[in-house]
């Protein structure tokens, strides 16, 4: 491990990224060519001391998944991607190289053109890779967990707390879908030790997800209707649009109202509450799948 060269990458690749690459708010008083270590931290999951004492050169070993989650945060590619793990002493082994590891550059070139929307991309097994502040402000920030039971389908059936973002009423739905839409990601991926895991811990964890997979209800989730309570301006309904990858491991969402509807509207005032975002109990919300 090179602390020293990785202290200098990790701020030249900050240095090169604007606010507005990310779809965080410029301001008019910025004092760095790009962007601040906090805003690095928070797009990554980390504290802002801890990705400080990184960039200062100290005597921090960050684990393989947070020197994924920092190649996402600050856009890196392929080789840039490996000259990360590299320098910080880790090897490239699955949780670098699998489908949650790095963003697919076409996905991610359409997230940074969704300016005006909520948007997110999201793995096969819905673990969210990486939010545009929109969509922070309507479902809240992804927590720092990496893997399936980091995504929200596993904690939709673990965590009781995750449901808050959906009305009670539409629970059942959303259970439905979830289970039919991992059945089909199990058949797209065949005997893929990560999804039987993921299945038997579900099953044994979960009376409700082990009767709805006894049913074999099997469809992806390409399109749904939500409604969304948000803490500020109510339940919003929104359609939520999904475009998959070529391999289909990963997900671009994004949501949208029809023009005159009172969910555009609160789309629109939405934008308001995005520049506000990481602080208070909106940045402590559970993020939608």
């Amino acid at each position: 491990m090179n602390l020293r060269e990785l202290a200098a990458f990790l701020k030249s690749r900050r240095d090169r990224i604007g606010p507005s690459d990310v779809g965080l708010p410029t301001g008019p008083r910025r004092r760095v060519p790009g962007l601040r270590r906090e805003e690095v931290a928070q797009l990554a999951g980390l504290s802002a001391d801890y990705y400080t004492e990184l960039e200062r050169g100290h005597n921090v070993q960050p684990s393989a998944q947070v020197v994924a989650a920092l190649a996402r945060a600050l856009r890196l590619n392929g080789d840039e991607r490996d000259h990360l793990f590299h320098l910080a002493g880790r090897a490239l082994g699955p949780t670098a190289q699998g489908p949650t590891a790095h963003v697919q550059p076409a996905l991610l070139g359409l997230l940074d053109r969704l300016t005006t929307t909520p948007a997110q991309v999201i793995t096969d097994l819905h673990e969210t890779l990486v939010q545009n502040e929109l969509a922070v402000a309507l479902v809240g920030r992804h927590p720092p967990g990496r893997g399936p039971t980091g995504g929200f389908a596993y904690r939709w059936f673990t965590a009781p707390d995750s449901r808050k973002l959906y009305p009670p009423e539409d629970h059942p739905h959303h259970s439905r879908v979830f289970v039919a839409d991992l059945r089909a990601v199990a058949a797209r991926r065949g005997r893929d030790p990560e999804v039987a895991g993921m299945v038997a811990e579900l099953r044994r964890r979960s009376e409700e997800f082990a009767d709805l997979w006894d049913t074999h209800e099997v469809a992806l989730r390409r399109k749904d209707h939500k409604r969304i309570v948000h803490p500020a301006l109510g339940v919003i309904e929104l359609d939520c649009h999904s475009l998959f990858s070529e391999d289909g491991r990963q997900r671009l969402l994004w949501f949208a109202a029809p023009p005159g509807t009172e969910g555009a509207a609160q789309l629109e005032l939405l934008s308001g509450i995005a520049t506000g975002v990481g602080v208070g109990e909106n940045a402590d919300r559970q993020e939608g799948a």
